[in-house]
């Protein structure tokens, strides 16, 4: 018998999610649930869900195994408490939390139920992760010593339609979130790869000088003034990182990482991705390999379809991609981010069964996210080099 999933949140990003948690061959029934129940009945009728519910109090009280919040951002870390208290597994969209006393909180959650959480940061699965994680397995890289990780997000590329939709009438007032609290998908990269995880940040910002004068709002919630944040990071393996999360920025978007070490590295920028060694001898365009495209023949999922969006920020899968272990049910289902969804999906569910730690468990969720709330700290303190708190490793036998 499979797990009962309740799915929190019935907006366009969960349309990615509902068919892959119900055509998941562990799980045996999806409830949804919204507060808005006009979008609620549409969305069980376009995926053919019988029950639902109207909030996630309501949730909580049902006979269900797990919980997936796909809610607004500042919404994320106490509902997930909240869903791990009532004794439920947790999927949750990022960020995690949005204060290190909300992150804490989940953690100490996660610890004290013994219940599954992962955040479903789509990078720990990009091409250029999974590579570089094989590379350094192998022993190829050497010890690393510096890294680099970007998200470059301009609003004009539908973050203010973002913010109508999330927001209604007041959404001016909740514009300008400080990039830095949503800084996973480039720490996740770098933390998912290396094991290694930041010690202490300097975060650096610029002050907006776009103008519709968001930023500047009185009444903005936030007190941000940055629209563009970088940190430079010590690591826990003596090597040093460099973070930049942007939201004005003239250029079409990416999610990308570099990685040194000190036999060999690798380098990505806008349509290139190379593997080079200090031998000189050495320089390999793995682009092809990493690129997003059909599921290879030979895989389980060999007749999925290529799910592209226009902005081609949304792909199949590549090469490198273990298509194998997906089950077979997800083909021709819906994927995205660079091939994540379906193993986001398949790797919670099956944590779920098992008992065993998916790859974004709580902790590894927790050094995904406090190095940005410290860096906008440190931000509005000049550059000031800050100690960043550590909730610690998964239990030794999570493996």
């Amino acid at each position: 018998m499979g797990i009962r999933v309740g799915i929190c949140g019935a907006g366009s990003f969960a349309g990615c999610f509902i068919p892959l948690f119900k055509h998941h061959p562990a799980v045996e029934n999806v409830v949804l649930c919204d507060l808005d129940a006009a979008k609620l009945e549409a969305r069980c009728a376009q995926f053919d869900i019988g029950e639902r519910c109207s909030s996630l109090d309501e949730l909580c009280a049902m006979d269900v195994d797990a919980i997936a919040i796909i809610t607004q951002h500042h919404l994320h870390g106490p509902q997930a408490v909240q869903a791990l208290r009532a004794g439920k597994h947790v999927y949750s969209a990022v960020p995690s939390a949005i204060s290190l006393e909300e992150i804490t909180r989940l953690v100490e959650s996660v610890e004290q139920t013994g219940k599954i959480y992962m955040i479903g940061e789509t990078s720990y699965y990009y091409p250029c992760a999974i590579y570089t994680r094989g590379r350094l397995r192998n022993g190829d890289f050497g010890h690393i010593v510096y890294a680099e990780a970007e998200y470059y997000h301009d609003y004009s590329h539908g973050l203010y339609d973002v913010a109508r939709w999330r927001h209604g009438e007041k959404w001016e007032q909740y514009y300008g979130m400080p990039p830095m609290f949503y800084p996973t998908h480039s720490t996740s990269m770098i933390v998912s790869v290396t094991g290694s995880h930041a010690t202490h940040v300097s975060g650096m910002g610029f002050v907006d000088r776009h103008a519709d004068q968001l930023y500047a709002r009185a009444d903005n919630v936030w007190k941000n003034p940055f629209s563009n944040e970088t940190m430079l990071c010590r690591m826990a393996d003596g090597s040093m990182a460099r973070i930049s999360e942007f939201r004005r920025i003239g250029h079409p978007g990416t999610v990308g990482m570099r990685l040194y070490g000190t036999e060999a590295s690798y380098e990505e920028q806008v349509g290139s991705q190379m593997w080079v060694t200090k031998d000189r001898q050495t320089c390999i365009d793995v682009s092809a390999q990493l690129a997003c495209g059909e599921i290879p023949a030979g895989g389980k999922g060999e007749n999925m379809v290529k799910v592209t969006a226009a902005d081609g920020t949304h792909r199949g899968v590549a090469a490198v991609h273990p298509v194998d272990r997906l089950p077979a049910e997800f083909a021709g289902l819906p994927n995205g981010h660079k091939g994540s969804h379906q193993f986001l999906v398949h790797d919670f569910v099956r944590s779920c069964g098992s008992g065993d730690l998916p790859p974004n468990n709580v902790w590894a969720a927790a050094r995904y996210l406090i190095p940005g709330l410290i860096a906008h700290q440190s931000a509005l303190e000049g550059g000031k080099l800050l100690a960043i708190p550590d909730l610690g490793d998964p239990p030794a036998a999570a493996g």
